[in-house]
């Protein structure tokens, strides 16, 4: 593992010399030290991102050299997929066939980026105009120097949908990584190192958000920001980019609706509302943590469900076998706690788990929980948990649905199972939110737009439109004629 933090090319010592512990959330042991990095490091981190972009090749070269080195990241990647996986488990937590997952799109995002860029070198657009005496053209430029910061749920996976489009579109770049689950982002420094990326085109900075995150979205010398995380630090995010008027996209909370209709099938129900809030352990912005079942179905439904999420293997991420792995950290599992014991004062029922399991008395485990018989306005059925409990309430009809569905400040995803799919195109064009799955929920697609509605964010992740976040657009027009213009001088 990386002792240093990797600016310009090299591994380097924070200035202040700290170091901050990394602790497997399912042993509660620290296995790893990371390099403290703080507001001077940050400072040396853009100072070389600035000098990449400025002077260095990366944006110089056409979109067929960035794409050769792309895909040589995406081949690191590769090579080392079962290496980073585990150690994403034991930062994180997560069973390690989610890991290897994510990272097999690690790489996957990589190689799609590569295309995409060399798409550009072709990506010039002659405009037709009213008046033939001139022309114009438009052309896609990099934005300049990019700040990332990435959450602790996809540590490598949710920078490398930051990092692959700027490196693409020819941007430079310096990522901050959460604290919590900061290692596979440093051995991102050593993949790109290797795969030839020039200094200072990607550098990585862990530390804390105020020593580190506050430095870098305040930064003048940085053109854009890119940010995953929760609504409150997404608006600080936001404010401080007003301030340089630089350009932000935000991938923030959700609260997101699953709508199942009588018609659907039960078991195959159950097994998605399962995924979709249950996959790493519902640490995920997209989870559908509300469901929405029809009154006939209710009842069976929701006997099911408890009956199944009661069945799910739950241990250390690198046991085989294991389907729930424990909560990233005592933070996020003292905060899961304590939204199920407020459900339970405001009135609401815990149908299933809501306990530490039996025989895991270490690491931040909980049982898969489901709560039903909240109101409409408790804090549960309203806000985002980020943790394996679902809200389980029912509805009278689609209009019910649909409204019960929208009635939230969030807006990032939503689904609806049934066995019409004329009703269920229907519902999908009445939900508000910027994805949205039919039969099914969560699956992700490199070449699809992830983002939200509402304060689930700005802007669009993922496909043509990701690397749009790291792209200006500029106009070329030129006067094609020798006829004086004449309008001062005749």
């Amino acid at each position: 593992m990386r002792d240093g933090l990797f600016i310009d090319g090299e591994w380097v010592a924070p200035t202040r010399g700290g170091s901050f512990p990394v602790v497997d959330p399912a042993t509660e042991e620290v296995f790893a030290q990371a390099p403290a990095g703080t507001a001077e490091d940050v400072d040396r981190a853009v100072a070389a991102a600035r000098r990449a972009f400025d002077e260095g090749p990366w944006p110089r070269m056409t979109g067929r050299e960035r794409a050769a080195i792309l895909r040589r990241i995406a081949d690191g990647v590769t090579a080392r997929q079962d290496e980073l996986a585990r150690l994403e488990v034991r930062d994180n937590g997560k069973p390690l066939p989610e890991a290897l997952w994510d990272i097999g799109d690690v790489a996957g995002c990589f190689s799609y980026y590569a295309g995409l860029a060399e798409a550009l070198d072709d990506e010039a657009e002659t405009i037709p105009l009213a008046d033939d005496r001139f022309s114009t053209k438009v052309v896609r430029e990099p934005v300049g120097v990019a700040g990332a910061i990435v959450p602790w749920n996809y540590p490598l996976l949710m920078a490398v949908w930051k990092v692959a489009p700027a490196l693409a579109a020819g941007c430079t770049m310096v990522l901050k990584p959460s604290e919590l689950t900061p290692l596979t982002a440093l051995e991102l420094g050593a993949i790109v190192a290797e795969a030839g990326l020039p200094a200072g085109a990607l550098n990585i900075v862990t530390g804390t958000g105020p020593d580190a995150g506050q430095p870098l979205t305040e930064h003048p010398g940085v053109d854009k920001l890119a940010f995953t995380g929760s609504v409150p630090t997404g608006s600080k995010v936001m404010m401080a980019a007003a301030r340089d008027i630089k350009a932000v996209s935000l991938e923030l909370g959700g609260k997101s609706p699953f709508v199942v209709f009588a018609d659907a099938d039960v078991e195959a129900a159950v097994e998605w509302i399962m995924f979709g809030i249950f996959w790493n352990q519902g640490q995920v912005c997209s989870a559908t943590s509300r469901v929405l079942v029809e009154e006939s179905l209710y009842p069976a439904l929701l006997e099911r469900l408890v009956a199944e999420a009661a069945k799910i293997r739950i241990g250390n991420g690198l046991e085989e076998g294991t389907l729930l792995g424990p909560l990233v950290s005592k933070g996020q599992y003292d905060k899961v706690l304590a939204a199920i014991a407020r459900g339970r004062d405001d009135g609401a029922t815990v149908a299933g788990g809501g306990r530490r399991p039996a025989g895991l008395d270490t690491g931040y485990f909980l049982e898969p929980t489901i709560l039903t018989d909240m109101a409409e306005d408790s804090v549960v059925w309203r806000e985002e948990i980020f943790g394996p409990v679902v809200c389980v309430k029912p509805f009278r009809d689609e209009a019910d649905a649909v409204r019960m569905a929208n009635d939230s400040r969030f807006g990032l995803a939503a689904a609806v199972m049934s066995k019409d799919r004329a009703r269920c195109d229907r519902v999908a064009r009445a939900f508000r939110a910027g994805i949205v799955w039919i039969n099914c929920s969560q699956p992700t697609f490199t070449e699809a737009p992830w983002g939200g509605y509402k304060q689930s964010g700005i802007g669009r992740e993922l496909g043509r439109w990701g690397l749009a976040n790291y792209l200006e657009v500029k106009q070329i027009t030129a006067y094609e004629t020798d006829r004086p213009w004449g309008w001062y001088i005749k």
